[in-house]
């Protein structure tokens, strides 16, 4: 099994926030993925999957234990209701993944370079999202607990109805993010830049983000509570 650390660093002065304990997973030796298409409730232990085109393959309901996926094509993959634990991605790539009320625990995604993946309904823990571009992510209804996201780039990501708590943005972009209706816990946005809200800015209680993101954010939010702002 991987070994995880258990906790992470808060923040110093100013607001306090309970930190994101963030993964550590290091790998047993992986024994090389012997090919063939992905099986629905598949049971894959301690495989390496290195340039894998898993392309519209059905894995739904599959497991995935101390396992590495480098350089894996995912475009149309069917992985709902999967499980990823103790598991590592990197420079996954592909449009519509479909990882809807899957489950990612104790899990490193690096490099990622996706589009209109479908995470809703999914429960993210103990996982970092290091680097990369995710475009049109789509996390409504989901659950994170102890996620990163760190260097990468976020566009039109969805966390409508989501639940997040200790969730941190690490020299991260968010752009045009969707808050709506989602409940924030301990979530440190101070590191996005940009911060963009389309919406929901009304659900940013349980958060805490930077004076300058105030300022940057300040138009905004006066025409959500409709003050008329004039020279």
């Amino acid at each position: 099994m991987a070994r995880r650390a258990a906790g992470g660093t808060g923040a110093s002065g100013g607001a306090r926030v309970r930190a994101a304990r963030r993964p550590q997973v290091r790998l047993p030796s992986p024994e090389p993925y012997g090919g063939g298409g992905l099986e629905p409730d598949g049971d894959y232990d301690g495989l390496e999957f290195r340039d894998a085109d898993l392309s519209g393959q059905d894995g739904a309901g599959a497991r995935f234990m101390d396992c590495a996926l480098t350089g894996c094509a995912l475009d149309g993959a069917r992985l709902h209701r999967a499980r990823f634990l103790d598991s590592v991605l990197t420079g996954p790539r592909g449009v519509g993944t479909d990882l809807s009320e899957a489950t990612l625990r104790d899990v490193e995604v690096t490099g990622a370079r996706l589009g209109g993946t479908q995470l809703h309904g999914a429960v993210l823990e103990r996982v970092l999202i290091r680097g990369g571009k995710i475009d049109y992510l789509n996390l409504r209804a989901a659950r994170l607990r102890d996620v990163v996201f760190e260097g990468c780039v976020l566009v039109e990501p969805d966390f409508g109805g989501a639940r997040l708590e200790r969730v941190e943005f690490v020299d991260c972009a968010l752009k045009d993010a969707d808050l709506s209706s989602a409940t924030l816990t301990d979530v440190d946005l101070r590191g996005a830049a940009p911060l963009e809200i389309a919406r929901g800015l009304d659900r940013l209680a349980g958060a805490v983000i930077s004076t300058g993101q105030l300022l940057d954010l300040a138009p905004v939010l006066a025409g959500e509570l409709g003050i008329r702002v004039e020279g």
